[in-house]
This record gives structure tokens, sequence and C-alpha cells, in this order.
């Protein structure tokens, strides 16, 4: 909203201000500055607040406001006094207001750094954690405008807002003067604040979901009047699974005279309804869906699934329609799924909800499925149906304007009707979230990914989002870090997702393989072994085995506690007739369920070929198997304890996962291939181990803090960028870099500049022999192979004899920009970077210098901040990672001092957003010690870092 002309001219509107958020139940609202507009909204609101809150705002009766008041309360400076409002249908719900002012408690102006604080929150809407969200709002702009601490005046009877204040986690001090409660609060954000509002932010969005899947009434837009459509579908879609709520259809161009469709109530608008309506299912064309959304918005609708087309996905105009949908949704407090959405399901018994385009709805389950495609939708409900899997819930999210997997993931971390969450996405919004989201969700379930639209470059058509420029296999693994089990096909998600949700994860690697085929056994233990499993010997159990033998076998395996796993591969037997016996799976998935039910901590997995009926017969006997009653669900938890930090609560984590084998159904996974059984089983083991490792998470250093000097980089980055930097950046010159590097404990080996040989012949002797003759060209540099670099010069003959060659086979010097190094010790070339992805963040990569990373490909990465764990497994997970553990009988490194580096480097560019790039190349790393030879760093003004400020949902 912009201000009127008459509005303060010296600061212009802050429109970067405006944002929407979540609140505690689930409904959005939206924040923005006031204006000198809003004189009447701001009276209309204060006319709503009780006299109760007006006593606690004004510490006296003040029944209205007067002209002065407004007048004071809508003209800001957006500096030394600002305000900004929650609204919600465009009227006001609560306000808050800071004034600047000096240590005598009057008005200031900068650099006066404190200033006064007020909040007034609608009586209706308290409770919601309206004050909680604009005080992290207000708090970021008081900071944006030089405002170090907040000072607040709250009567002793006034708990709520002194509960807000309270439970914000900012470093406050509080004292008791004149009959009030007097607060200080530092405005840093600690650990402790950023904690608090990432766990309200998680409990806010989850919310905001399971409204969605779990409404009391459901209301079809354009229901159609004839059979067939894809609102009568819908509508049919609801009575079908037996929605547990109310439905009703609306179509405005229904007779008058029609008071039923389908057996339920038929009406022209919901104004008609008698009662709130809690979810509306919009399937009418594009043009037709603002009329919808008003009607739903103004009707107290709490969330939409739009099915209709024709937005982001037709280009520009599209997707101008498409944020204008999400604006006009989002400013009456609903959610979306959509637009060009398939529909949602929840198969809770107390729910049954099937809003979907799906014809049948899946049988109850525990695996939560989120896609962005309603065709890979459609493939995996059926995928799933064919194997005998069940779903606890289902979003196809179309366009995901709005509602996206971060939002299921955070509903998934609550849902205790899930165990495993399967996503297919096409695009990541906010990257950074989703990583964050990925490990603490995966810290007590599983997490399988399919990423489409891997190797285009560009988003989906609907999906306006940010375009990530970091390649896929980065992406793969930045979620493996995360504790995402990342697969490549539809298949293979269906295939891990059965085997998760339905067996307790395996202790370790070994494998046990038995069955009645030796070839087919062969084929599993080859497999296990290309999947780094460690497989013992297959047990052959002959083709005269039978169903008591399979048992008998399957059962001693379990039992054995050399294994972890066990493998049953199985093909048609022969009977007592001497034929094949193909059709008796049944016989067969009775023995196998009733050994395994006997060790259930450990997983089995069966591969057959031809046995009819098996794979049915495992997953319909493990249907038999009710799933423990769960205490609580999300719906009857409103006020849920704190999410987990970002180190999520291990000790939740075991117990969930204690929890969640004990319910366990039993279900035995069956698959038609042994190289799809050992896939599954592998991503269960690599989980199952970062799970482990997740119990104890890795720490950075305390010497780090000894050792660095922060604020001598930061004066220093400051006098480089200048007063008005250059937003593409600047790199630096070898000097500045070694300087800055230097600040945080990592020394670049300097070099001389040697443009002829009578100066290179000084340098060497200034720094020692033996030297390196380098160019630093951009296209010789570090290419040893083309001769841009001579190594181990000994002496001034050797020098200038290298120096001869240079100019004549590669250049003048003024082209070849050579300098002098001296020589480093001996040992192994690698590569250290960081960078900033627009999308993912800070990555730090590592690998070994020349052709393994450059063209192999051969390169580990990790998100920033990097702990003493991902340092040590980043220089262990490249293929190379022998090579510097003695391969071959060479000496083994420091590998001490590389992981130190690493850790250097990622916590320089995680206090200095403005780092944007450093690569050192080559580090040389010794048996003692490493060298720096060569860093180039860039400096840029820092990216915005919206994971780091207040609430906010992403306007794409």
């Amino acid at each position: 909203m912009e201000p009127s002309p008459e509005q303060s001219p010296h600061h212009a509107y802050p429109d970067h201000w405006e944002a929407d958020v979540v609140l505690r139940d689930g409904g959005t609202a939206r924040i923005r500055p006031i204006t000198t507009d809003d004189a009447e909204r701001l009276v209309s609101f204060y006319e709503q607040v009780s006299d109760e809150s007006k006593y606690y705002r004004f510490f006296a009766p003040y029944p209205r406001l007067s002209d002065r008041d407004v007048h004071r309360f809508t003209h800001h400076d957006y500096v030394d006094r600002v305000g900004l409002a929650v609204t919600i249908g465009g009227e006001f719900i609560g306000t808050v207001r800071y004034d600047r002012i000096n240590d005598q408690g009057r008005p200031a102006s900068a650099p006066a750094d404190e200033a006064e604080v007020a909040f007034l929150v609608q009586d209706a809407h308290q409770g919601r954690g309206v004050a909680s969200a604009l005080l992290e709002h207000i708090a970021a702009v008081a900071r944006e405008r030089g405002i170090r601490r907040f000072a607040a005046e709250v009567l002793p009877a006034n708990n709520k807002m002194i509960k807000v204040f309270r439970d914000a986690g900012y470093t406050q001090r509080r004292s008791f003067e004149d009959g009030s409660v007097h607060l200080t609060l530092d405005l840093e954000p600690t650990e402790k604040s950023l904690a608090v509002q990432r766990g309200r932010e998680q409990r806010a969005e989850a919310r905001s979901v399971q409204r969605l899947l779990a409404p009391g009434s459901v209301a079809v837009i354009g229901t159609g009047r004839t059979p067939g459509g894809v609102g009568r579908t819908v509508l049919r879609n609801l009575l079908a699974a037996g929605f547990t709520g109310r439905t009703y259809a609306v179509n405005r161009a229904f007779d008058e005279g029609l008071a039923t469709l389908d057996g339920v109530p038929a009406h022209r608008s919901l104004g008609e309804i008698d009662e709130q309506v809690d979810l509306a299912v919009i399937a009418v064309p594009a043009h037709r869906v603002p009329e919808a959304v008003a009607d739903c918005g103004e009707h107290g609708v709490q969330g939409l699934v739009v099915l209709s087309a024709g937005y982001a996905e037709r280009g520009s105009a599209g997707r101008e329609l498409q944020r204008e949908l999400v604006r006009q949704a989002r400013s009456y407090g609903m959610r979306i799924i959509g637009p060009n959405a398939f529909g949602i399901i929840n198969t809770a018994e107390s729910v049954r909800l099937n809003a979907s385009l799906a014809p049948e709805s899946p049988a109850r389950g525990r695996i939560g499925l989120f896609t962005q495609s309603g065709a890979i939708g459609i493939a995996l409900l059926s995928g799933l149906h064919r194997r005998g899997a069940g779903l606890s819930s289902f979003i196809s999210a179309g366009n995901r304007a709005d509602v996206s997997g971060n939002d299921f993931l955070q509903y998934s971390f609550e849902d205790q009707d899930t165990d495993v969450a399967l996503l297919y996405l096409e695009s990541l919004g906010n990257p950074r979230k989703f990583t964050r989201l990925a490990r603490r969700t995966a810290a007590v379930k599983p997490v399988v990914v399919v990423k489409g639209a891997r190797h285009s470059g560009t988003n989906p058509p609907g999906h306006a989002v940010p375009v990530s420029r970091i390649p896929d296999a980065t992406v793969s693994a930045l979620m493996r870090q995360a504790g995402v089990i990342r697969v490549d096909t539809v298949t293979e998600m269906v295939d891990a997702g059965l085997l998760l949700a339905g067996q307790p994860l395996p202790a370790g690697p070994r494998v046990a393989i038995l069955g009645n085929s030796e070839s087919l056994g062969l084929l599993t233990y080859d497999a296990c072994l290309a999947e780094g499993l460690r497989p013992r010997p297959p047990i052959d159990l002959t083709t005269a085995a039978s169903p008591q033998d399979f048992r008998d076998a399957l059962a001693e395996a379990l039992a054995d506690g050399t294994c972890d796993a066990v493998i049953v591969t199985a093909i048609p037997w022969v009977g007592e007739n001497g034929e094949a016996e193909t059709g008796d799976g049944e016989v067969l998935a009775a023995a196998l369920h009733g050994a395994a039910a006997k060790s259930p901590a450990k997983p089995v997995a069966v591969v057959h070929v031809e046995i009819g009926g098996l794979a049915e017969a495992l997953a319909a006997a493990s249907s038999t198997a009710a799933p423990r009653t769960r205490p609580t669900t999300l719906a009857a938890q409103p006020s849920a304890p704190p999410a987990p930090t970002e180190n999520a609560p291990q000790e939740a984590a075991a117990a969930e996962e204690a929890d969640r084998t004990e319910r366990l159904p039993g279900r035995i996974p069956a698959y038609p291939a042994a190289e799809r059984a050992v896939r599954a089983l592998a991503e269960a083991v690599k989980y199952a181990q970062w799970r482990r490792q997740a119990a104890t998470p890795g720490k950075v250093p305390e010497f780090l803090d000894e050792t660095t000097d922060e604020p001598g980089a930061a004066a220093l980055i400051d006098t480089l960028l200048g007063a008005t930097p250059d937003p593409r950046g600047r790199p630096l010159t070898h000097d500045e870099a070694r300087e800055l590097l230097g600040r945080y404990g990592i020394p670049v080996r300097p070099t001389l500049p040697a443009p002829d040989p009578e100066t290179a012949v000084a340098a060497a002797a200034r720094l020692g022999y033996p030297v390196a003759l380098k160019t630093t060209a951009p296209h010789l540099r570090h290419r040893a192979d083309l001769g841009g670099v001579r190594l181990d010069l000994a002496d001034e003959d050797a020098l200038r004899r290298a120096y001869g060659e240079f100019t004549e086979l590669l250049g003048k010097p003024a082209e070849l920009l050579p300098v002098v190094q001296s020589m480093a010790p001996r040992g192994v070339d690698t590569v250290v970077r960081a960078s900033i992805d627009a999308a993912a963040g800070a990555i730090l990569s590592f690998g070994l210098a020349g052709a393994p990373s450059e063209l192999l490909g051969d390169t580990a990465h990790r998100l920033v901040p990097a702990t003493d764990r991902d340092a040590a497994e980043l220089i262990r997970s490249i293929k190379a990672a022998p090579v510097l553990f003695g391969w071959r009988g060479s000496a083994p490194v420091d590998t001490p001092a590389l992981e130190e580096l690493l850790l250097r480097l990622s916590r320089l560019v995680d206090d200095h957003p403005e780092v944007v790039s450093v690569a050192l190349e080559p580090v040389v790393v010794a048996p003692q010690g490493l060298t720096v030879l060569g860093a180039s760093v860039r400096l840029a003004p820092p990216p915005p870092r919206g994971d780091l400020g207040p609430r906010r949902l992403p306007n794409y």
C-alpha cells in the first residue's frame, strides 16, 4: 500500500517490510507499515478493542482516539517513528509502534539506539500469535534503522504481553518502577531467539497444512449440474471415500429450486450455507476464480484447493494472475494448494478425505506423499496401490504457488500418522529452508525425495521460483548432508518407501541372503557389493525347499548376530507331484511373516520371480497388524511443545524410532528384481547410519574463536568494498586475499611478480631457492600440463632457463603475468572452494586438484556452517580419498590440518556473507602440515538472507 502525497517525502515507503505470515492457528495475515491512508482503519480497529485492552495499552481509561492520536499513529518517518499493522481482509487486527528515544526517554534521532515499543491486538484475535509475529518484524525493522534495544512499560496485570516479551528469546532485563514493569530487550538475535522463531514457524505452518487436510466441512465450487467434469468428479470422490465432515455442492448456475446434488446440499453461493465452510475446492475457469476466492474469504473459509488451470504454466500473463490469486487468498487469511492442483487426500479414520481427482482413495497407511505433478501423483498412487501400500496423506500441489514441499515437511514432522515422507519435487523455492527442515524431519523419520527437472537449468512451467545454478550433483550432496534419501526415479522412491514404512532400520551393512535359486542369490550378492553393502555368501535352499524351509532359514538368519538385514530370494518351488508351484504365494508369505515376527528389529525384503500372489499376500498379511494407538494427534495439540533446534532432539528421535518399530505392521516388501530390493536396502542402511551420527552432532571447535579476527576481517571488507560498493562485486588482488584469509588463520604462501628475468631472479633471492615459476594468466593458471608451472628451480641458472622457455613457448611476459613462489613440501594437491548460491546459500567444496575434480567431477560439498564432522566427511566422501590415506604405500597426509582449513574457510564465509567466493588452489597437503599456494577471493554486497529474518511466507 503506497502512502499518500502528504506522507513524509524524506523516507520512501518501505515496501520490503510488507510480509505475509502464518499465525499460530494456521491462518494467514499480512504485516505492513501504517500510512496516512489508514486513519479510518485505525479508528475502526480501536473501536473493536475491549476497554481492558485499551487500559493495558494506555495505563488509563481511553475509550476513543482523538484526532491528534489518529494523526500521530498514522504519520511516521519510517526511521525514528515506525508503525506496523497486521491485517486480514484489509482490516487491522493488531498494531505495533516504536519511537526512538534518548537516555532520558525523550524523542530522539540517530545515533540514539533505543526505542520505546507498544502493542495493541484486537481481543478476538488474541492468542493467535499476532503480537509475537509483530515483535519479530518490528525488531527487524528497528535493527535495519540502527536501533539496538527496545524499552517497554507494561502493567503487572498484563500477563499476556509480559509473556510475549519473555518468550521471544532476546536478552532482556526487567525491573519494577512506579507501578509498572519496565522491560529492556537487546534486539541482537540470539541462538534462543532464532530457535523460538523457528519453533513458532514450524508449529504455525504445520497447523496451516493440517487445517487443509482435516476440515470439518468441504464445499466444491464449480460442481457440474451433469455427471462428469472436474468439480463433479471431486464431489463423487469425496462421497465415495466416506468423508466424515459435511459436504456442499456450489455452483452459481444451479437452478434456484435445486436443493441437493448427489445427496448433498446444493447452493448457488457460500453465503447460502448456514455454517462456516472450512475447505473450498475450486473447479471453475481461471477467469472466475477471483470471484470464488472473494466469496470464500468473505464467508470465513480457512483454505483452498484450486484445481483450475491457466496460470503460470501459460507464461508471464498467467504468472501475474497466479501472484494475484495468492495475494487475494492471503489477504483473507487463507492458504492455497495449487493452482493447477490434482487435489489432497487424508486417510485418517476420523477424516477420510479424498478431495482429489484420484478415482479411488488409497488404503490407510503410514506414508505421506507430496508431489508437484498431477501425472506423477497418479503414477505414485497407482504404484503404491499395486504394491499394497497405504498412505496417511497426499498433496498434489500443481504450481505450488503457496503451500510447498517445505510446508509438507513441517506437517510431516509433527504428524503422528506419518512414518515416512515421500516428495516428488520439480523446483525448490527456498533450498536453505528445505535443507533445514529436512534435516530436522529426517532426525525422526525418513524423507525420500525425487528431484525432477534436474538438468534443464530452468524451472518447469508454472514454477515461479529462483533458479539455482549449482550442479545436480551438488544438490544431491547437500540433501545427503541433511539426511534426505535422494533417489533418481519414482520407482526407486516407492521401493525405498515400502521398505522404510514396513521394516525397522538396519543396524549396519551386513546382509544375509537366502533362497531357493542359486542364480538369483548370486545376482543379489553382486548387487549388494555394488551398493557398498557387506553380504554374506548366499544360502541356497534348493528348488525343493518348502515354505517351512524358508521359515526356518529366515528365523535362523534373523537370530544370527552377524547380520543386520535379510534378503529372501524366491522362485516357484517344486511340489509333491514334481510340478512347479506358482500360485501358492499366500503360504510362503505366511511362513516368512511368521519368522519375521519373532525378530522385529531386523529388516527383511523379498525378491521373487513369478510367484503369483506373493507380493499381495505379504502386504495383506501385514495389514492385519494394527499399529499401536497414538496418544494425541496434531489437531488435538494446538499448544505443542517447542520445536527442536537445528540439532534436533536426539532423545526424541530415539524414542520416535523405538515407537515406530513397535507399531510397524510387519509388512515385508516384495520386489521383482534383486537390484531394486538391494538399492532400497542400501538407502535404508545409509539413512540409518546418518541417524546414528546425527545422535551426536558435530561441533565447531572452540580454537576457531581464539585464532580468528572477525572484527578485523569485517573492517577490512568494509574498506575493500568501499562506501558505495559495486553490486557486481570485485575480485581481490593476491595481497588483499592473503590479508583477509590471514585474519582467519589461513596463510597463503606469498608470490612476487616477475615481469622480466632480472626481477624474477631478485624475487627468488628474496624468497630463497628452490622456487616455482608460474603464470597467472587466466587461461594458463594452475595448468602445469600446458607448461604454465615450472617447479623445483634450484638456482639462478635454472630459473633463467625456465623463464626463457616460458616466453618462447607461451607468450610475452605482459600476457603471462609470471610470478615467483618458494617451493612447498611435497604432498597431495587439493582444491578447497566456498561459494554463495543465490538459492541454496553458502557451499563448501573439496576435491583433488586437476583431472579428478575437473574432468571426473569427483568433488564433495557441504552446507556452511560446517562442523568438525562435516569437514571429516567432506574429505572422505570423494572417490579419490584413498590417495590422502596412504594409497599404494604412499605416506598418509595430514588430514587433521586439512579439516582445520575447511573449518576456517567455512567460518570466514559464514561470518562475512560479503565473501561470495573463495578458491584455494592448489592446497598441497603434506605428511606434516599443508600449504596454500594460490587463493582467489571475490567480495560483493551480501545477498539477502531470508532464512535469518522474521517469519514470512515466500512470494513467488
